[in-house]
């Protein structure tokens, strides 16, 4: 078992315990994640995504005795996410197109680099529906604070020092930090284009 899942089963044990400080590491921890998770899948519809979520949490607490730690909290998490998305789209009446990551324009922006050498046309429309696809589940999958610097950094425009005060670290640590959340983003993006991607 991975250091970060034994962590996670480790956690849930704590809150089945009735640990006070584990139900806050939880919501603090998670709450964020599943947040980004639901809004790009929600037409950022920040309502409707902070709605999705709190059921999430709900009724994943409701369920922590079956969470065995074979696989990230956070992953065991996005299951009951994705039914929840589900369950909202179907009574709002949201078809499926108008959810993709994809639409949304920040991440479109972000994309533009990767997909300026595609093609016009339907096959490179689908290429790059495909590439948006995979930077989305990149960064879903992502240590939380990797996560979170990169979208800070390239998704809202944030300065160094702004991330830096973001996470409580100097200036030289929070570059640090990006560097490596980016070297994380690229590893696990190459990864997902060797084995995903035409």
């Amino acid at each position: 078992m991975k250091d970060t899942e034994t962590a996670d089963l480790e956690l849930v044990k704590r809150m089945l315990s009735g640990s006070d400080e584990a139900f806050t590491e939880f919501f603090e921890g998670q709450f964020p994640r599943l947040y980004r998770f639901a809004l790009v899948r929600l037409n950022r519809d920040a309502d409707a995504a902070e709605e999705v979520v709190q059921s999430v949490m709900c009724r994943a607490i409701s369920k922590l005795e079956s969470y065995r730690g074979e696989a990230m909290l956070f992953t065991w998490l996005c299951t009951f996410c994705r039914h929840e998305i589900s369950d909202w789209r179907r009574r709002s009446g949201m078809r499926l197109s108008d959810t993709l990551p994809e639409d949304s324009t920040e991440v479109r922006a972000a994309l533009e680099s990767l997909t300026a050498g595609i093609e016009l046309g339907p096959e490179g429309e689908l290429r790059r529906k495909e590439i948006a696809r995979l930077v989305q589940v990149v960064l879903d999958n992502l240590p939380p604070s990797y996560g979170d610097a990169l979208e800070w950094k390239y998704l809202q425009g944030d300065s160094v020092k702004q991330i830096a005060s973001r996470l409580n670290r100097s200036a030289k640590a929070a570059e640090s930090h990006l560097t490596r959340a980016r070297e994380a983003f690229r590893e696990g993006f190459s990864v997902l284009v060797r084995n995903g991607m035409p």
